[in-house]
C-alpha cells in the first residue's frame, strides 16, 4: 500500500512536470506565433479570444495532460493487467469484468464527434465573451461619460448567459458520458458477481476464487471512476487544443520571403514608393492608390492631406507592419520584402500617431529605443523632448510607474515620451507620425527645435496635420485619396490655390495678425512646465493583498450565501449524490450478501434482482446530481460575470487607472471559470463525504464496535488532513492566481502594443519577460501540485491501511466467534466505501485551491469601495445651457505627491463659453473628469444650476453633458452603433446628420457597407481623424445642454476642422461650452478663458485681456506663434 501511494505520487508527479513543460514550451511557440502574424493579422482580430488561448487555453491543457491523459492511460491499461492476474482464477468471470471495462472505456467514445462539435461552439462563446468584456473594460470610460454603461452591461449579459447555455450544450455530452461510465462500472461489476455466483451454485467455481475475483475486481473498476472524475476536464481540454491549434495554423499577412542581410551590404537611406496600392485587411476604401514618391537620403520631407488621406499607411508599409497589394516600397534601392525585417527596422525610428506605452517604468519605456541605453542617454533623449523636467518630478522618476497605455499621464506626456523612445533610438531614418499633435504650444516649440537639430543628416518623414511640424521640410508631399496631389516648397505650395493652401492657409495666415507681443524670451519658463503628473496606486499588487486577507471561511461562505436561491435544486443535487453513494454501497453489499447466500446454500435470486435494479440506478443518480449541478453552477457564472461588471461599473474610471485590462479578463474569464468547481464538484459532494462516512461509521458500530473503532482514525485523518493543509494550499493557490492573471494582462498589452513592439524590436526582449513570468507562474504551479499529488497519494495510503486495519480486527473477532465469517467480506466492502466520498473531494482538491484563489481575486474587487455613488435627484435641464460653479475644489489622485487641483474658484454662466488653457498636466482634463463625477472632489463643490453634483443621480448628470476627449473610444461595432452610443433611441435620419455635421458623411457614402462598416478593435479600422469625428458626431447627436470639448480636433486637418469647426460653433449657442485646448485657433473667441498652472487657476480674461497682461497664456500664444512665424520666416513666406 506504501508503495503504490508513493508510484501513484510519482506517477503524478511526472505528469504535472511534462504538462508544464509542454505548456511553457506552447506559451512561447504562441507569443512567437503572435509575433510572426503581427499587427496586420491583428487589425482584423479580437485581443481578447487570442488573450484567452494562449492564457485560458493552455492552462487547460494542464489537467488535460497532467491528469486527463495519464489517467485514460491508467483506465486502458489497468483492466489488461488486472485481467492477466484474474483470468488463471477463472477465466469466464475475468472475461465478463474485461468486457464490461473495455466498453464503459470505449462507449463514450460514440459521443466524440458531437461532443467535438458543441466544444468548438462553446470555445468560440468563450472568445466572444472575453472580446466583449475586454471592449467593455477598455471602454467604460467612454460609456459612462456617455450614461450607456448599464445598456451595454445588459448586452455582455446576454453574451455571458449565451457562454452558459453553450457549456451546458457541451456538459450534456461528457454528463451523458459520465452517466455511462456509471452505469457501466455498476452494472459490469454486478454482471461478473451474478454470473459468478451462478458459477459456484452450479459447482463450476469455487467460493474462493469468486472472492479473489471479486476483490482483484475492485481494482479494475477503479481508473473508471477516477477518469470519470476529470471527463469535463478533458473535454475542456479538447477545445482549448482546438483554439491553439487554429492559432498556430493562421497564415501572416506580410510573409517572410528570401531576404538579403544587412550587415552584407551597406544601405543607403533612400526611400521609393513606385506605384503602390495597399487597402488595410477588412477595411474597404484602398489606402494608397498608385502611391509614388522618392526622397533622398537625409531629405526632409513633409507629408500632408485630409485624414484617411493614407499618410500613417506610408510608415506601416515602410516598416513593412503591412504589404502592399501591387507596387514596390524601396529603402535604399531595395524592395524591402526582399530585406532582413529585423535589419531593416533597424534603420527606422518612429513616433507612431497611436502611441502605446506599456505597463511598466518610464525608464522601461523609453528602453524599447534603446536597451542598452546609459542613464545620461535617457535624460537626454527626455530633454530634447523636453520631458525630463515632468519626468524628474515623478513620484519614483524614471522608475514610476506609469499604468496601461500611460494612463497615469497626460496625453502631451505620452506623447513626449513616444518622442523620447525615438530619439533615443537614434536610427538614421526618422518617422514622425502626428507626432506633436497632444502637446501644447510651449513644449512644441522647444521640442520642434530638437527635432530640427536632430533630423539634420537624417532622412525624415513628418506626418502631420500642423503647419509648424511640416513648414521646415525640404519637400512637401500631399496626399488625398491615397495619392499625391501636390509636391513642392511651402512658399510655393501655398501660392497656389491647391490642396495644399486648403490645408495649411488658415494656419499660414494666423502667423500673428492680431499680436504685439514681445518675441525675446526664447526659452522662458521651460523649467516651469514641467508637471507631476497624478498617480493612483498600482492595484496589481494591492489586489492581491487585499485578496489574501478574505479568509478562506469567509471565501467559503460567501459562495454558499450565492447558492441559496437555489436551495431546493441543491437538495435535489444532494439527495441525489447520497443516493448514488447508497447504490453503489448497495452493489458490493448485496453481492457480498449473495456470496454469503451461495456460500451456506440459501436462496440469493432475489438478491440477483435487487443487484439489477441497483446497478444501473447508481449512474442514472449520478447523472441526474452532476447534470443539476453543473446546470446551477453555469446559472450562478453568468451571474457572477453580470456582477463583476456592474461592479467595475460601479468603480470606473478611478479603478481602471489602476488595474490592468488583461488581468480583469482573466478574471471575468478563467477564475470565474474555476469557481464552477465549488459549486458543480464540491458543495453536493462534500455534504456527501460528510453523511455517508458517518452513515458507514454508525453502522459499522452497531454491527460489530470494534471495527468501527479500528477504521474511525483513517476516516478522520483522511478527512481532516486536507483542511490542516489548507493554510499553505491556499496561499500557493492564490499566488498562482493572481502570477495567471498578470499573464494575460502582459499578453493582452503585448498584441495591442505589437506595432510599437515590432518597430522598435522589443518582440524578443519582451518575449523574455513573459517567458520569465510563464516560469516564475510554473514553479509556484508545480509547488501547489505537489502539494495536492502528496494529499491524494496519502489517502490512497490511509484508504489501503483502513482497510487492511479492519480486515485484521473482523479476522481477530471471526476467529473468537464475535462475527460470522460470511459477514466480513460485507464489512470490508462497507469500511471501504465509506472512502468512496472523500475520494471525490480529493480529486477535486486542486480545483477547490483555484477556487478559493480566484473566489478571493474576485471578491477583492467586490470589496472596493467606489469614488463616487449615485445621488438621489434628477433636476430638469433648463434651456440655453448650465450654469456651473466650481467653489474652493481640490483633488489629488491616490497615491499622488501633489494636488491635481488646488482651490479651484470658478464659476461659468449658462450659455457661456469657457476655454481652460494651460502646460501638458496642468489639470485641464481633470476639471472635465470631476465634472463627470468620474471622481469627487476632495475639497470645495462643484453645483451645476445650483444643485452640488453629488446630489445627481449618475446617467442623469452626464446625460446632460456631451464629451469629446482626446483619446477617442471605439467599440468593435458598427459606424452606426459607435455613432448611436450617444442617443440609442435616434433614427436613422438623426445619426446622418450628425455625420454630417462631423463631417463624415462623404467617408460613409464611400464605403460599400456604409453605417454598417465594422470599424475593428479601438476602430482600428479608421484614421486618427475619422476616429475624432466619430467622437465629434456622438456629441452632435447627444445635443446635451452642457459641451466639453477636450482637444476635440487635434487629430483633424484644416479642412475637416473648418467644416467641424462651424458645425460645432452652432451647436456651442445656447448651451454651455467648455473647450480644453492647446491651439490658439480653438480657444481665441471664447467669451472666458481660464489660464492652469500646476492644479491652480492663475490668469483669468479673454484673449485680449490675457494678451496684454503678458502673463503665462501670452507666453503659450508667443511659443505657438512665434515659432511659426520664424520657421514661416526662414522658408521665405
Amino acid at each position: 500500500m506504501l508503495l503504490r501511494g508513493l508510484l501513484d505520487h510519482s506517477r503524478t508527479i511526472i505528469a504535472h512536470h511534462t504538462a508544464s513543460r509542454v505548456q511553457e514550451d506552447l506559451r512561447g511557440r504562441l507569443y512567437d506565433k503572435i509575433a510572426e502574424l503581427g499587427p496586420a493579422w491583428f487589425a482584423d482580430e479580437r485581443t481578447g479570444g487570442v488573450m484567452l488561448s494562449l492564457v485560458d487555453g493552455v492552462e487547460q491543457l494542464q489537467t488535460f495532460f497532467g491528469q486527463y491523459l495519464p489517467q485514460l492511460s491508467v483506465a486502458a491499461l489497468t483492466p489488461l493487467a488486472i485481467f492477466a492476474f484474474i483470468v488463471w482464477w477463472d477465466a469466464p468471470v475475468a472475461t465478463v469484468m474485461l468486457v464490461a471495462t473495455l466498453i464503459t472505456l470505449v462507449a463514450p467514445a460514440a459521443f466524440h464527434a458531437l461532443e467535438s462539435q458543441t466544444s468548438h461552439v462553446r470555445h468560440q462563446a468563450m472568445k466572444g465573451f472575453g472580446s466583449e468584456f475586454l471592449d467593455a473594460v477598455q471602454g467604460l470610460p467612454t460609456l459612462k461619460a456617455f450614461g450607456q454603461s448599464t445598456a451595454y452591461g445588459r448586452r455582455l449579459a446576454e453574451r455571458a448567459r449565451h457562454l452558459s447555455d453553450t457549456t451546458m450544450r457541451v456538459l450534456s455530452t461528457s454528463v451523458m458520458t459520465r452517466g455511462i461510465t456509471d452505469c457501466g462500472i455498476a452494472v459490469g461489476a454486478a454482471a461478473a458477481l451474478a454470473f459468478g455466483v451462478w458459477r459456484v451454485a452450479n459447482g463450476l467455481m469455487t467460493i474462493e476464487a469468486l472472492l479473489i475475483v471479486l476483490m482483484a475486481g475492485t481494482e479494475v473498476f477503479r481508473p473508471l471512476r477516477d477518469l470519470r472524475a476529470v471527463l469535463h476536464q478533458g473535454m475542456v481540454g479538447q477545445s482549448a487544443a482546438a483554439g491553439i491549434e487554429a492559432l498556430l495554423d493562421a497564415e501572416p499577412l506580410v510573409k517572410a520571403e528570401a531576404v538579403q542581410p544587412l550587415a552584407m551590404m551597406p544601405l543607403a537611406t533612400t526611400i521609393e514608393f513606385e506605384d503602390v496600392h495597399f487597402a488595410y485587411p477588412g477595411g474597404r476604401q484602398p489606402a494608397h492608390v498608385g502611391l509614388s514618391f522618392t526622397v533622398a537620403a537625409g531629405e526632409k520631407i513633409g507629408i500632408v492631406g485630409p485624414s484617411g488621406s493614407g499618410k500613417s499607411s506610408v510608415a506601416r508599409l515602410l516598416l513593412r507592419l503591412f504589404d502592399p497589394q501591387s507596387g514596390t516600397v524601396r529603402v535604399g534601392g531595395q524592395d524591402v520584402r526582399t530585406l532582413d525585417p529585423e535589419a531593416l527596422r533597424r534603420l527606422i525610428a518612429v513616433v507612431h500617431q497611436d502611441t502605446y506605452l506599456f505597463h511598466g517604468t518610464v525608464e522601461e519605456n523609453l528602453r524599447l529605443g534603446k536597451p542598452d541605453a546609459s542613464q545620461a542617454e535617457l535624460e537626454q533623449a527626455a530633454r530634447d523632448a523636453n520631458a525630463h523636467e515632468f519626468i524628474r518630478q515623478l513620484p519614483q522618476g524614471y522608475r514610476t510607474v506609469i499604468g496601461e497605455r500611460g494612463v497615469n499621464l497626460s496625453g502631451g506626456q505620452r506623447q513626449r515620451l513616444a518622442i523620447a523612445r525615438a530619439l533615443l533610438r537614434d536610427a538614421p531614418i526618422l518617422i514622425l507620425d502626428e507626432a506633436l499633435s497632444s502637446v501644447d504650444a510651449e513644449n512644441e516649440a522647444l521640442i520642434q527645435q530638437a527635432i530640427d537639430r536632430l533630423s539634420q543628416g537624417r532622412t525624415t518623414l513628418v506626418l502631420a496635420h500642423r503647419l509648424s511640424s511640416v513648414i521646415g521640410a525640404d519637400r512637401i508631399l500631399v496626399l488625398d485619396r491615397g495619392h499625391i496631389v501636390e509636391a513642392g516648397h511651402h512658399a510655393e505650395l501655398i501660392r497656389r490655390d491647391g490642396a495644399y493652401r486648403q490645408l495649411m492657409g488658415a494656419q499660414a495666415e494666423e502667423r500673428g495678425e492680431d499680436m504685439s507681443l514681445d518675441l525675446d524670451d526664447p526659452v522662458a519658463a521651460a523649467a516651469q512646465s514641467g508637471h507631476a503628473t497624478d498617480f493612483g496606486t498600482d492595484a496589481t499588487s494591492a489586489t492581491a493583498v487585499a485578496a489574501a486577507r478574505i479568509g478562506a471561511a469567509e471565501t467559503l461562505l460567501s459562495l454558499i450565501r450565492i447558492i441559496k436561491p437555489w436551495g431546493r435544486e441543491f437538495a435535489v443535487v444532494v439527495a441525489s449524490g447520497i443516493g448514488r453513494v447508497a447504490f453503489f454501497i448497495g452493489v458490493g453489499i448485496l453481492g457480498a450478501l449473495a456470496v454469503a447466500a451461495v456460500k451456506i446454500g440459501a436462496p440469493f435470486g432475489w438478491l440477483l434482482v435487487a443487484l439489477a435494479l441497483a446497478a444501473p440506478l447508481a449512474g442514472i443518480l449520478h447523472w441526474i446530481e452532476s447534470w443539476l449541478a453543473h446546470d446551477i453552477a453555469y446559472r450562478l457564472l453568468a451571474e457572477m460575470r453580470i456582477n463583476l461588471y456592474r461592479k467595475l461599473d460601479a468603480l470606473a474610471p478611478a479603478y481602471l487607472v489602476r488595474r490592468r485590462s488583461g488581468d480583469l479578463i482573466a478574471l471575468a474569464s478563467q477564475d470565474i471559470e474555476t469557481i464552477e468547481y465549488f459549486f458543480a464538484h464540491t458543495v453536493a459532494p462534500a455534504l456527501v463525504a460528510l453523511l455517508v462516512p458517518s452513515a458507514v461509521l454508525v453502522t459499522l458500530a452497531i454491527a460489530a464496535w470494534p471495527i468501527a473503532l479500528a477504521l474511525l482514525p483513517f476516516v478522520l485523518y483522511a478527512a481532516l488532513a486536507p483542511v490542516v493543509m489548507r493554510a499553505r494550499i491556499d496561499r500557493l493557490g492564490a499566488e498562482a492566481r493572481e502570477a495567471l492573471g498578470l499573464l494575460g494582462a502582459y499578453i493582452t498589452e503585448t498584441i495591442q502594443g505589437l506595432a510599437d513592439l515590432v518597430a522598435f524590436q522589443a518582440v524578443g526582449s519582451r518575449r523574455a519577460g513573459f517567458m520569465d513570468a510563464v516560469r516564475g507562474y510554473q514553479k509556484t504551479r508545480l509547488r501547489l501540485l505537489t502539494d495536492l499529488s502528496s494529499q491524494t497519494a496519502q489517502l490512497e495510503i490511509v484508504t489501503g491501511l483502513g482497510g487492511l486495519a479492519v480486515a485484521i480486527v473482523g479476522a481477530w473477532m471471526v476467529a473468537n466467534q464475535q462475527l460470522a465469517a460470511t459477514t466480513l467480506p460485507l464489512l470490508i466492502l462497507l469500511a471501504l466505501a465509506s472512502f468512496l466520498p472523500i475520494s471525490e473531494i480529493a480529486q477535486v482538491s486542486r480545483q477547490l485551491a483555484d477556487t478559493i484563489a480566484s473566489t478571493r481575486r474576485l471578491y477583492a474587487v467586490h470589496h472596493e469601495e467606489p469614488a463616487v455613488r449615485d445621488g438621489p435627484l434628477r433636476p430638469l435641464a433648463p434651456q440655453g445651457g448650465s450654469a456651473i460653479r466650481f467653489a474652493d475644489v481640490a483633488f489629488a489622485y491616490p497615491g499622488a505627491r501633489r494636488p491635481a487641483l488646488d482651490g479651484i474658484a470658478l464659476e461659468i454662466p449658462a450659455g457661456a463659453t469657457v476655454a481652460i488653457v494651460g502646460p501638458s498636466g496642468a489639470g485641464k482634463t481633470t476639471l472635465a473628469n470631476l465634472l463627470l463625477r468620474f471622481w469627487d472632489p476632495a475639497e470645495g463643490r462643484i453645483l451645476i444650476d445650483g444643485v452640488d453634483l453629488r446630489e445627481f443621480e449618475l446617467d442623469h448628470l452626464r446625460h446632460r453633458i456631451s464629451l469629446v476627449s482626446q483619446d477617442t473610444y471605439l467599440f468593435n461595432d458598427t459606424l452606426r452603433a459607435n455613432v448611436a452610443l450617444a442617443d440609442p433611441a435616434a433614427d436613422e435620419a438623426a445619426v446622418r446628420r450628425a455625420l454630417d455635421q462631423a463631417a463624415l458623411a462623404d467617408f460613409v457614402a464611400s464605403l460599400p457597407e456604409g453605417l454598417d462598416t465594422r470599424v475593428g478593435e479601438r476602430g482600428v479600422q479608421l484614421s486618427g481623424g475619422q476616429r475624432q469625428r466619430v467622437a465629434i458626431a456622438r456629441a452632435f447627436l447627444k445635443n446635451a445642454p452642457t459641451l466639453i470639448l477636450d482637444e476635440a480636433t487635434s487629430h483633424l486637418d484644416a479642412v475637416s476642422e473648418a467644416q467641424v469647426r462651424g458645425a460645432l460653433d452652432a451647436l456651442m449657442r445656447n448651451r454651455t461650452t467648455i473647450v480644453i485646448a492647446h491651439r490658439l485657433s480653438t480657444v481665441r473667441n471664447a467669451d472666458l478663458l481660464v489660464v492652469l498652472e500646476h492644479g491652480r487657476v492663475v490668469e483669468i480674461g479673454d484673449h485680449a485681456e490675457l494678451v496684454a497682461r503678458n502673463g503665462l497664456y501670452a507666453r503659450l500664444i508667443r511659443r505657438q506663434l512665434g515659432g511659426t512665424r520664424e520657421r514661416l520666416r526662414a522658408v521665405g513666406n
